[in-house]
């Protein structure tokens, strides 16, 4: 029997719990997959190997079975020294990777002393203005050794160099540490409502 034959012949005598299944990305999933949908796959151009491209089957050849994923906590709060205490005691209890929450300033391109951060430094994450401030939010962290993702859009390019200055003033090879951060300066806008970078400022936003 071929997939359009069990489609209008098996399948409808038995009803579905809902009217449609996506994935995350709302993709549609069928209630059938048979080799006939992959009649035209090549499969080294479009699966591919593990730890090959595509990366259909992992970045890794190992994946999982040679490292667990990264397990983070999202922390960040008050000054340097404060969140540096969490991170540390996120570490100590076994996390493998840190997640930094930056304050709102930080996220709009305020620093802590400009007037329009009044009230909301280190309120909703850690306040970061300076490479002095970052140098002491990462004091006594293996950069070598744990990875860091830091959860900021506007300034994201600015803070990425900040952590790299402190990764080679510790004399860190470049191919032994690891930091991410995100740059869509419209995620800020839209579903946070906090803010975006202003076209006609280098490193300021105007606020929603």
């Amino acid at each position: 029997m071929t997939k359009q034959a069990w489609l209008a012949q098996k399948y409808p005598k038995h009803e579905e719990r809902m009217q449609r299944f996506s994935t995350v990305s709302d993709m549609e999933v069928e209630p059938l997959y048979t080799p006939e949908d992959v009649k035209g796959i090549d499969y080294e151009r479009d699966i591919g190997l593990p730890g090959e491209y595509p990366y259909t089957r992992g970045v890794y050849p190992s994946m999982y079975r040679g490292k667990f994923w990264t397990m983070r906590q999202f922390a960040g709060f008050g000054s340097p020294e404060d969140t540096n205490q969490r991170f540390k005691f996120l570490l100590a209890e076994g996390q493998n990777g840190l997640s930094t929450a930056f304050d709102m300033p930080v996220l709009m391109g305020y620093d802590a002393d400009h007037p329009r951060a009044l009230g909301e430094v280190g309120r909703e994450g850690v306040a970061v203005s300076t490479l002095d401030d970052m140098e002491r939010l990462f004091d006594g962290i293996p950069l070598d050794q744990v990875t860091t993702s830091m959860t900021v859009n506007c300034t994201a390019s600015i803070l990425l160099a900040m952590y790299l200055a402190v990764a080679t003033s510790r004399r860190c090879p470049g191919a032994r540490w690891g930091a991410r951060s995100r740059t869509i300066c419209s995620r800020s806008t839209s579903p946070r409502r906090s803010g975006s970078a202003h076209p006609n400022r280098r490193f300021a936003s105007s606020p929603t």
